[in-house]
């Protein structure tokens, strides 16, 4: 393989190249992911199904991604990141196909038991591929990985954005399945193209493992706050266009213009951020804390939480998604490159090994939030409203935001006191001074 940097600063063909394959598959993916928020939801109330099954159908991808990413991720050098890469599109591009198809399934528990397994298939597929990208995408820019990431979450809000609007435009005017069929041969399309297009990286088994990572308490941190982040925004996934539609009035292929704002702060202030995390790496504890309390916020007064006593409104509504979107950039943006820094600070060896279980270990985090948030954001919705269930989601990134403030804050002082031992005499230090002294 070429190598992947230059003496001119400028990217390198296998830069280009594997930019452009993570970039089609942010993309893609995204527009999966967010293509059943607009329409599903009320489909499926038409087959039979509660909100809090409808919160498991959306929670169960993230489920069997949880656990393929942890072991997709330690098996990544055995398995080949380029063949993880585009057999997971491939298997994910068939299950969206078949997802459109569902609505030919009777109602109730057959129809539920099928959206299980053809959501559990697509999550096996997705998370191999953002595994892999996750990993090569490292491996490519060793010395900026989040403004790498950061460019490129530019595709990810895009596909957030064009998804809903998609997916509401093409059920209203041609039903349930067009959308699944015609974003799944998209896909299909793709897999080819990133065949011969996606760089190969080889690399060797080292000696770390998943094990070794969850010994440090910063990258427990790290995972909590990932899991909050995820939880948060895959909460308005069964929740939000079931409060648009009733609250405001809107028609589906509206609802999916509300998840606009959102998404576009998200990924036109990721660039940003991501350069920031990569060039002022001590600035990157303040953007979790900043990102953190910020999320907690916009959740607060979502609704608003009826104990503000503040009526819902349409534009403080969209206002708040859009503040939404920039606060989750604050937080995600820089866990990857803190959660690297940390593995390579307590001895782990540099190299696409060590990239597939830190990405392993982030994709499968966001995938529990992503479990985590629908699934219960079902049931709150169901028990308490939407505007309180999502004040209660709020709670996750404000502890996040606490305990993260308290574990910098502690190692501050403690690198501090370090520094303050260290620059005090020792007995024996002075002791050569003092013979001096008495010499003369």
């Amino acid at each position: 393989m070429s190598e992947t940097t230059t003496n001119t600063g400028r990217f390198t063909r296998d830069q280009i190249l594997t930019m452009v394959s993570t970039a089609s598959l942010n993309f893609s993916s995204m527009i999966v992911y967010s293509l059943l928020g607009p329409f599903f939801p009320q489909e499926a109330v038409k087959k039979g199904v509660s909100n809090t099954v409808i919160g498991l159908i959306f929670g169960c991808f993230a489920l069997f991604n949880f656990s393929t990413s942890l072991i997709l991720g330690k098996y990544l050098v055995k398995i080949g990141a380029k063949f993880m890469f585009v057999t997971g599109m491939f298997v994910s591009a068939c299950a969206t196909i078949l997802f459109g198809l569902l609505d030919k399934a009777p109602d109730g528990k057959i129809f539920i038991i099928l959206c299980f397994v053809v959501r559990a298939v697509d999550a096996i597929g997705f998370g191999a591929s953002i595994t892999a990208s996750f990993s090569i995408l490292a491996k490519a820019f060793p010395n900026n990985i989040a403004t790498a990431m950061g460019s490129l979450e530019i595709f990810t809000g895009l596909g957030l954005v064009l998804g809903p609007p998609i997916g509401g435009i093409l059920y209203q005017e041609f039903g349930y399945e067009i959308p699944f069929i015609s974003v799944g041969c998209f896909i299909l399309l793709l897999v080819p193209v990133n065949y011969f297009v996606l760089p190969k990286y080889d690399a060797e088994p080292t000696t770390g493992s998943f094990w070794m990572l969850f010994t440090f308490p910063k990258i427990w941190l790290m995972c909590f706050s990932t899991f909050s982040l995820s939880s948060c925004l895959c909460f308005l996934d069964p929740t939000m266009s079931l409060f648009v539609v009733e609250t405001f009035h809107l028609k589906v292929s509206y609802v999916g213009l509300v998840f606009l704002g959102l998404a576009l702060s998200y990924s036109l202030s990721s660039p940003l951020l991501g350069l920031i995390s990569d060039k002022y790496p001590g600035l990157r504890k303040w953007l979790f804390i900043l990102g953190s309390f910020g999320t907690a916020l916009c959740f607060f007064m979502l609704g608003p939480a009826t104990f503000f006593h503040i009526e819902s409104k349409l534009w403080l509504f969209i206002f708040v998604l859009v503040l939404d979107g920039f606060c989750i950039g604050l937080s995600g943006i820089p866990v990857y490159p803190e959660m690297l820094s940390c593995a390579y600070e307590n001895g782990f060896e540099e190299g696409l090994s060590t990239l597939g279980l830190i990405s392993g270990v982030f994709s499968a985090m966001w995938s529990l939030g992503a479990f985590v948030g629908p699934t219960l954001g079902g049931f709150l919705n169901e028990q308490f409203k939407f505007e309180n269930a999502a004040a209660m989601q709020g709670l996750f990134p404000l502890l996040s935001g606490i305990l993260l403030l308290i574990f910098y804050v502690y190692e501050a002082f403690k690198n501090r006191r370090s520094g303050l031992v260290a620059a005090k005499p020792t007995d024996e230090e002075r002791a050569p001074l003092l013979q001096e002294q008495q010499n003369t």
